[in-house]
């Protein structure tokens, strides 16, 4: 009979309890003053964040889907253009382009699941309007290839950062490397809220108006529109609860780190591939992602020991029924399919114990050697 304790892939409630004396007061104080919508909690939480992404201005949203359209809408793209990104994503990147009546182009990926910027160039074509790499499990990609490209065929760089707040590359912060990026503070982020949440970051002085008053219906004032908008504001709760995570960040991502130095020093890396941290840049492993063949033998086998894993993302969007019904023609990424059978995410929260980390470990390694030993 197993007698181990499972092992979580998140553990909300271990973060929770780790701050409840802090946190209660703070939200209270919110709820007392009466101000839910807006006001000084959001406005503070805004300069923060642009302070902690070396950005000139933060707008904060409702969620990181609404941080995507918003982004592309105020640059003004519509019906007609076309978009690159990835299709190794969660849906949202692609979704929001083709709900503002864009098309999402998909490039192929490098090993480390990052877009591929020689595949970038090959796609683009005169519709082309903007380049969206995904900073996926919070590695930033060749953003210097990427930029390079971007000025030499007049291209705007919208950053997915969804999964990379605190992320940089050449001392630069996710969402600070391209024209604006997109983030997303769902629980489940790095800095993350207790329900959904985003926000964007850009230096575009007039991006961020547009976008400010997109946001609150186009509102000026009270009972003046000056433009056509929508409801997308972040409640105070959430930007106190984010502004109090905003203060901890720096450890969480430090453990997170930490765990992911260990699991590269001890995991079987003649099985397993893992992509390799870089001198040039901070991943923050929203995710930790393996790739190996046999996934699903691994697979069962967690489930059996009772591991939290998880699969980020099992269908590339090109392969998801609803792109079929949309476009025509389904385009060839044989890195990206190949990658979908053959990712795997391991645990990697901040509140894992040593002893979880090497327990990890050992049913994995033990996993692929016993794979290793069956073949021929």
């Amino acid at each position: 009979m197993k007698t181990n304790t499972p092992i979580p892939f998140v553990d909300l409630g271990a973060q929770y309890r780790a701050e409840r004396a802090q946190l209660l007061p703070a939200i209270e104080a919110v709820l007392e003053s009466g101000h839910y919508i807006g006001g000084g909690e959001v406005d503070t939480l805004e300069t923060e964040l642009a302070e902690a992404c070396g950005t000139k201005h933060c707008i904060a949203l409702n969620s990181g889907t609404d941080a995507i359209l918003m982004a592309l809408a105020a640059h003004g793209i519509g019906r007609g253009d076309e978009v690159i990104t990835q299709a190794n994503s969660f849906v949202a990147t692609a979704a929001a382009i083709f709900h503002i009546g864009a098309v999402p182009v998909f490039a192929d990926v490098l090993p480390d699941q990052s877009i591929d910027p020689a595949d970038i160039e090959r796609k683009i074509t005169d519709k082309t309007r903007a380049i969206m790499p995904v900073h996926l499990t919070g590695r930033i990609g060749d953003m210097d290839a990427i930029t390079e490209l971007a000025r030499q065929y007049d291209l705007l760089v919208i950053e997915d950062a969804a999964q990379s707040f605190g992320s940089s590359w050449h001392g630069k912060k996710a969402g600070a490397l391209g024209d604006i990026a997109a983030f997303s503070a769902h629980p489940l982020k790095n800095l993350n809220a207790v329900g959904d949440a985003g926000y964007l970051t850009t230096d575009n002085d007039e991006i961020a108006e547009k976008i400010r008053l997109h946001r609150n219906h186009g509102l000026i004032d009270r009972n003046t529109v000056v433009q056509w908008g929508t409801v997308s504001r972040l409640d105070a709760v959430q930007a106190t609860i984010l502004r109090h995570r905003l203060k901890t960040a720096p450890d969480l991502i430090a453990a997170r780190r930490k765990n992911a130095a260990f699991y590269l020093e001890h995991l079987d890396s003649s099985a397993i591939y893992m992509p390799q941290p870089r001198p040039d840049a901070v991943d923050t492993y929203h995710t930790f992602v393996v790739q190996l063949d046999h996934r699903d033998q691994l697979v069962a086998r967690l489930t059996e020991e009772q591991i939290g894993h998880g699969i980020h993302y099992p269908v590339p969007i090109h392969k998801q029924p609803a792109y079929a019904k949309s476009f025509d023609e389904i385009p060839n990424l044989p890195e990206t399919e190949r990658q979908a059978g053959r990712i795997l995410s391991l645990p990697i929260h901040q509140s894992l114990s040593q002893n979880q980390l090497e327990r990890v470990v050992a049913v994995v390694n033990d996993c692929v050697n016993a794979q290793a030993r069956t073949i021929p």
